[in-house]
């Protein structure tokens, strides 16, 4: 079976990580998740629910990735933009 290389990449505001994994063709930005095996790094990080894109597009987790994707997993926001703005203006 051909084997595909892409990146995972995580980042919270103290550390970052980026991570070249090797996984057969027809992999899903899941398995490239799980491979991850992002918990090493962070054991406090709750994975599932969790938002998934491919080079900054959001995608399912069940996406097929290809050869060279950058897989991202987002962290949940804090606070919606609009109302950071609002606060930061004194509204």
């Amino acid at each position: 079976m051909a084997m595909i290389s892409v990146e995972l990449v995580f980042a919270t505001p103290d550390k970052q990580v980026l991570r070249s994994i090797t996984l057969p063709e027809k992999a899903t930005v899941d398995d490239v998740i799980r491979a991850g095996n992002l918990k090493r790094d962070f054991p406090e990080l709750v994975q599932e629910g969790m938002q998934a894109g491919v080079w900054g597009r959001p995608v399912d987790r069940d996406h097929i990735v290809k050869e060279g994707d950058r897989v991202e997993l987002y962290r949940p926001l804090e606070i919606d933009p609009r109302e950071a703005r609002r606060l930061k203006a004194g509204i």
